[in-house]
């Protein structure tokens, strides 16, 4: 685990998502990290019950918005190493795109929810 300054651009895991921020403030056990792009989007549905629709409620997950601050557990924040963060809305979008060829590669009824689910949030996102 590193100590990160004030500054630094990061690649940071939260619940389900993979986010490419700026460390704002050093909270102890966490970091405060302001969302610039991001890097995987957050997985639909329980994520306690993964893979399951039966007796489960099951979430809609957004993407932390641009510039929203968030507090990430030291441990999930690692140095980002490219040299150009992605414009938000571009690496949203690819993000989106990624995990929809991820669920439609084998037909279930959790993907197909969890489709149901990201085919809503993108009307959100880009309506």
């Amino acid at each position: 685990m590193s100590d990160f300054q004030n500054g630094t651009i990061v690649k940071a895991h939260y619940k389900s998502g993979i986010y490419i921020g700026e460390v704002i403030e050093d909270r102890k056990q966490n970091y405060l990290v302001k969302i610039l792009a991001v890097d995987k989007h957050p997985m639909q549905g329980d994520l306690h019950n993964p893979g399951k629709t039966d007796d489960v409620f099951f979430h809609q997950r957004k993407a932390l918005s641009f510039q929203e601050k968030a507090n990430i557990h030291k441990q999930a924040v690692h140095l980002y190493e490219s040299k150009q963060v992605p414009d938000y809305d571009v690496s949203l979008k690819q993000s989106v795109e990624k995990l929809k060829q991820k669920l439609t590669r084998r037909e279930t009824n959790f993907n197909q929810h969890a489709l149901d689910q990201l085919k809503d949030l993108e009307n959100q996102y880009f309506s």
